[in-house]
């Protein structure tokens, strides 16, 4: 079960894909959650693809390849339809096996790797669909309780000191280096866990959009655990 005791009016829950496709975002709700009990093993499938790096995409030929067991097949047609009504619906979601992400140290004061809260940004009206099946589940920071960083006068001091052009024009550097996607939550936020299953599509930033962008980002992996992940 999601607790949306804090974001109850950000997040709206459907039943059925096709509720999750056309419900329109609107006023504070930037999330909707297709909520679902999943059947399957999908552990046995992140044991059993073959690891290329720290992040390894786990192709729709290959899933059907792997030797599974009953429970590992129910997993496995539960991955091939997600796709499948994504891909019916002209989106281009991908399965990700993620060990972790690479992290950003190029500023020590203002990381901009996806462990950051941020939001997706697109210069056509799109959505972020995405679904945790195994392993940590992403987060969502509630607008409301989320700052962004770059309006925080600490490091917009130290952002200033990296960059030596025109005053006037400071927005589009922070623009163009992907600052202005990042927020802090504020000291008494209360994080979402997405939980494992569910899929969900989340507000972007882009042109046309009615609402906020949605503030997310993915978790701390356990140590040894991998992750499972829909992302498109």
């Amino acid at each position: 079960m999601i607790d949306l005791s804090y974001a109850e009016n950000q997040i709206h829950c459907v039943t059925n894909f096709q509720d999750l496709i056309s419900t329109p975002f609107n006023g504070e709700m930037n999330a909707i959650c297709w909520t679902r009990e999943l059947t399957g093993d999908f552990s046995e499938i992140v044991k059993k693809v073959e690891l290329s790096g720290n992040i390894t995409v786990l192709e729709q030929e290959e899933l059907r390849e792997l030797q599974l067991s009953e429970q590992g097949k129910l997993a496995r047609e539960i991955l091939l339809n997600d796709l499948k009504i994504l891909e019916a619906h002209g989106a281009s979601p991908i399965l990700n096996v993620i060990s972790y992400y690479d992290r950003d140290d190029s500023y020590p004061f203002f990381p901009t790797d996806v462990y950051s809260f941020h939001v997706d940004r697109s210069p056509i009206p799109t959505d972020t669909f995405l679904c945790t099946y195994y392993g940590e589940p992403s987060e969502i920071l509630p607008n409301s309780q989320g700052t962004k960083k770059v309006l925080i006068p600490e490091i917009r001091v130290e952002l200033k000191k990296l960059y030596h052009g025109a005053e006037e024009d400071f927005e589009s550097f922070l623009s163009e280096y992907f600052f202005d996607l990042h927020y802090q939550a504020k000291p008494d936020a209360h994080l979402i866990n997405l939980g494992l299953g569910h899929l969900w599509r989340l507000a972007v930033d882009h042109p046309e959009s009615q609402v906020p962008p949605c503030l997310h980002r993915a978790p701390e992996e356990k140590s040894g655990q991998k992750r499972l992940l829909l992302i498109c």
